[in-house]
């Protein structure tokens, strides 16, 4: 019996490794798996208006993004992020929940700030690509 509870949590840590893990394709449907994370009643939670957009503007930075310098493409991101939270009114669960997936895309956002490195800038994006592709998994206006 005790074999069989090993195989399932060998299972399950793969499981959540391969979720986890950075997407070096740039696919924009890689998502991240946040603890905590869940959705509403098995649907999106809702977003203020003014966050999503900010959502969808980070989005569009990233995907038309063409610098190789950290601070110029971090400082841009700032805006934005700064935007979500100045307009940020929701309340309750979803308020919550938006934090989950909000406060690694800071620290992301922060860290793309002191990259020099362009093989490091790349994977940062790639990871902050697939944040931001969480949220939208799991928040609509």
């Amino acid at each position: 019996m005790k074999a069989n509870y090993s195989h399932i949590l060998l299972v399950y840590i793969a499981i959540l490794c391969i979720g986890c893990k950075d997407d070096k394709s740039n696919s924009t449907e890689s998502i991240i798996i946040l603890e905590g994370l869940v959705f509403n009643n098995g649907e999106k939670w809702i977003a203020n208006p003014e966050t999503h957009t900010g959502m969808k503007r980070i989005d569009s930075i990233l995907k038309n993004n063409t610098t190789s310098d950290g601070k110029i493409l971090g400082e841009a991101l700032s805006k934005e992020t700064s935007y979500i939270i100045k307009s940020c009114d929701m309340k309750g669960e979803e308020h919550n929940q938006l934090h989950v997936v909000l406060v690694p895309i800071l620290e992301e956002i922060t860290d793309i700030k002191e990259v020099t490195d362009s093989s490091e800038l790349k994977n940062k994006v790639s990871h902050l690509k697939s944040l931001i592709n969480t949220y939208f998994k799991h928040f609509k206006i």
